[in-house]
């Protein structure tokens, strides 16, 4: 399983993505899922894989053209003339490599093959957009209403973003909302795990701001856990106690 996350604010984009993967209990490894590419000044470009392993490996592979001689590459999102024309051609890549899985495996395949993505970026002299593309090709992209997406394992840490999201929140803020989602759903889901990988990318900054790998003994990330584990005692402690003495009726 995967958990990711990109989230839109005024001041730019922000992703965190998890780097498990697993088929069961007993196979589990550690594969990177938040990819990224940059012309300085010019453009630059992230995307989060879900979903099959060798779908997405094959879809990075392919927008980078490594089946090419290093000489003949031309990496296609750095080409792409808006992130809108860039996110029809991921989720090109994307339908046609599951129906090349599908066609060699047969109809038993049955969706074995399917993944999702998230598209973040800015290209110069445009707004930064966030889009996520679906296993047929489509896609959609966040709004001033929906101005994050998640894929993977999202429903133990979505109500925490839901809660907390704020457009204008700093970076520092946005990070420590991301945390603690990651937080609560590793806490709640095995086949989500350490480390984690953050990208951070600045409005018209046009080249990543800040990238770094989070590890499970990073003392920054043992703090927030054990902070946030504290504070929710410390909040329901707070609470009006029940009624008991009230009378059923």
């Amino acid at each position: 399983m995967t958990y990711c996350v990109g989230m839109m604010l005024d001041a730019g984009l922000v992703l965190m993505s998890d780097t498990r993967t697993n088929s069961g209990v007993d196979n589990i490894s550690t594969f990177r899922k938040l990819f990224h590419w940059e012309v300085p000044g010019e453009r630059v470009v992230a995307l989060m894989t879900s979903g099959n392993l060798a779908t997405t490996q094959a879809v990075v592979s392919k927008i980078e053209e490594r089946f090419k001689l290093p000489s003949e590459r031309h990496n296609c999102v750095l080409e792409a003339a808006t992130m809108f024309q860039m996110a029809g051609i991921v989720g090109k890549t994307l339908r046609e490599t599951i129906a090349e899985r599908d066609a060699d495996v047969g109809p038993q395949a049955a969706g074995q093959f399917g993944a999702t993505l998230i598209l973040a970026g800015q290209i110069e002299g445009q707004e930064p957009r966030l889009f996520m593309i679906y296993p047929e090709g489509n896609f959609i992209e966040a709004t001033l209403d929906t101005p994050f997406f998640q894929i993977g394992e999202t429903k133990y840490g979505r109500p925490i973003i839901l809660r907390g999201y704020d457009r204008k929140m700093a970076f520092e803020d946005a990070v420590k909302l991301l945390m603690v989602s990651f937080d609560s759903t590793l806490k709640a889901n095995l086949s989500v795990g350490m480390p984690l990988d953050l990208v951070v990318i600045g409005r018209d900054d046009l080249g990543i701001k800040y990238e770094r790998r989070i590890e499970a003994n990073d003392s920054w990330y043992r703090v927030i856990s054990a902070s946030w584990s504290d504070s929710l005692k410390a909040a329901l402690e707070g609470l009006p106690d029940y009624p008991f003495h009230i009378a059923q009726g």
